[in-house]
């Protein structure tokens, strides 16, 4: 939490690319909607980078943005990504520039199943899927450390460093701790990596038992990525808070999201306790959906709870949550992608209806 008095939020608005613009849209009537029930306010300011408007301007988000962004309360984005640029062009000056430039060193990965029926899993129910991956986000193989030499002949080379720190390891399996006794669930903190392989990795082994001995109320567990990936597929109950590296910890989150239920329930925070940080569907821009209406507002609507639940506003985000699982026991929603046979709008319509 920001720690502002005043319960009124400067909130930076990034539409983003594709169906971004869409979604946000609906994540924003709800957020008005929970504003005017729960007696705080807030003030917009948007921001144009996207691949649109690099096309139109030659310009990506600039560094010296930074500075007007600490000024804020959080970040809101839609998604980044378009065909007619390279994968990656938009997406690093913008999702890496915040991460990076804003040290939101904490991705936030909330998986949970609000309807049994949207779950892939045999026999699985919302009492089986209700976890949280912290995932470290400023290190590991994202640093870009590396490079392409003699690229486009037989003798090719590529080379991506992994970087591990003490500080990023310590302060994600930290906060992974602390979040395991806020949720007060199983109080269990699974820590993931692949020690036994990657031997650096060792790190991030014994930096979790070191500071594990702090949090003698909170069980401990040690997984390989490979055995973590199965587990969360066979056995999802397991899990309470899982802490992981950055690389892994991409991989085990869309694995999650499936588990949820599919990206259009997924949302994310990328997170520097006690400053500004952003939050986003972790879905991506889906430009062949783009202008159509058809692709669902549900991971940004959620997105939208989480950016409350951080600035302090919990109550309304617990309210949204509340609202996104009544709308999807509902029986109205048959599908959570783009053929669900609803538009962004009414699945919007949906979830406001549902905050009562």
């Amino acid at each position: 939490m920001t720690g502002r008095q005043a319960r009124n939020y400067k909130i930076g608005v990034i539409p983003g690319d594709g169906v971004g613009p869409e979604v946000i849209a609906e994540g924003l009537k709800v957020l008005e909607d929970v504003s005017r029930k729960d007696g705080f306010t807030y003030e917009l300011t948007y921001y144009p980078y996207s691949a649109q408007h690099y096309l139109d301007t030659g310009e990506t988000m600039p560094k010296a943005i930074l500075e007007e962004y600490r000024t804020l309360d959080a970040i809101y984005l839609g998604a980044l990504g378009d065909p007619r640029l390279e994968p990656g062009f938009i997406e690093k000056p913008v999702i890496m520039g915040l991460r990076f430039g804003l040290d939101l060193y904490i991705n936030l990965r909330p998986i949970k199943l609000y309807a049994e029926q949207f779950c892939p899993l045999k026999g699985k129910t919302p009492a089986d899927v209700d976890l949280v991956v912290v995932r470290e986000n400023t290190e590991d193989a994202y640093t870009g450390i590396g490079g392409i030499f003699k690229e486009g002949t037989a003798d090719e080379v590529a080379i991506a460093e992994m970087v591990f720190t003490r500080k990023g390891a310590e302060r994600a399996i930290r906060y992974a701790f602390d979040l395991a006794r806020r949720r007060n669930k199983k109080k269990k903190v699974t820590m993931v990596d692949k020690a036994n392989a990657i031997r650096p990795m060792d790190l991030w082994t014994r930096t979790f038992a070191e500071v594990g001995e702090e949090y003698p109320d909170i069980e401990k567990e040690h997984a390989y990525i490979d055995a973590a990936c199965m587990w969360m597929v066979k056995n999802p109950e397991w899990f309470d808070v899982v802490v992981t590296s950055n690389l892994f910890g991409d991989i085990i989150t869309d694995i999650g999201a499936m588990i949820q239920g599919g990206l259009g329930v997924a949302a994310s925070g990328n997170i520097h306790p006690g400053q500004i940080s952003m939050f986003e569907p972790i879905h991506g821009s889906a430009p062949k959906y783009a202008g159509k209406g058809v692709v669902n507002p549900m991971a940004a609507i959620a997105a939208a709870g989480m950016l409350l639940d951080y600035v302090g506003e919990r109550g309304s985000a617990a309210r949204i949550e509340s609202a996104l699982q009544a709308a999807l026991t509902s029986g109205k929603i048959q599908s959570l992608g783009a053929d669900s046979g609803l538009s962004t709008s009414r699945v919007g319509e949906l979830v406001r209806e549902a905050l009562g």
